[in-house]
């Protein structure tokens, strides 16, 4: 390695345009322990989050098979109102529509019969 002289001014300016660049090894090793500590702030959470879902997995009511006869009679109306309701529905869309497609025949009609009285005037 070879040893200039460089003017005191010069070797400053080099040093700030360096410094001002690249980061220290201090700031480098405080932002590493920054880092570090954020991971392990989020190891803890997750760990908090998943105790949480396993508490409230283990918290939920277990599923029988058995079916009483009350909610057996329950879920049998519910199921029969849905289907009518749909059945009604269904019956409401459909005269929707052919009232639709009379006030669309009408104003045909009405348009055809307004030509016919302007064409003959």
């Amino acid at each position: 390695m070879m040893r200039v002289l460089v003017p005191a001014r010069l070797r400053k300016a080099v040093r700030t345009w360096f410094d001002s660049r690249y980061i220290s090894i201090s700031d480098h090793r405080q932002d590493i322990r920054d880092a570090l500590w954020e991971v392990q702030t989020l190891r803890r959470e997750m760990a908090t989050l998943q105790s949480e879902v396993e508490r409230l997995r283990n918290a939920r009511p277990v599923a029988t098979d058995k079916v009483d006869k009350t909610d057996k009679a329950k879920l049998d109306d519910a199921h029969r109102l849905a289907q009518e309701t749909a059945k009604a529905l269904d019956g409401v869309l459909q005269n929707e529509v052919l009232v639709w497609q009379a006030i669309d025949d009408l104003r045909a009609g009405r348009t055809a019969g307004e030509q016919g009285a302007q064409s003959c005037a």
